[in-house]
């Protein structure tokens, strides 16, 4: 299993940026993919981005060239950058990772847009 600790979430107003980060701990060389989801209220939870361990990247069709998904594989982090907020951003942010045998998922960090 992978542990996943989120941070960098919070309220911001549209057209501004915000960067999350997530750690990851535990069985990391079983990794093979890292990204974000997000779920807002009474929606479905969905992916927003996600990375390789080569560096091939998946965007939602609603974040492309707004958001950036990285990664240090060095220190086990993934980041989400996302520039030019809108209001229909805000959800709550899930960190994940694809890991041989399973899905692990952090527990979650708001992201809220709002003037």
């Amino acid at each position: 299993q992978v542990q996943l600790v989120e941070s960098g979430g919070g309220l911001v107003q549209p057209g501004g940026s915000l960067r999350l980060s997530c750690a990851a701990s535990g069985r990391t060389f079983s990794i093979y993919a890292m990204g974000w989801y997000r779920q807002a209220p009474g929606k479905q939870r969905d992916l927003v981005a996600s990375i390789t361990n080569s560096g091939t990247t998946n965007y939602a069709d609603s974040v492309k060239g707004r958001f950036t998904v990285s990664r240090d594989n060095a220190n086990h982090m993934v980041y989400l950058q996302m520039n030019s907020l809108k209001p229909e951003d805000t959800a709550a942010y899930y960190c994940y990772v694809g890991r041989r045998g399973g899905t692990d998922w952090g527990q979650g960090t708001q992201v809220t847009v709002s003037s």
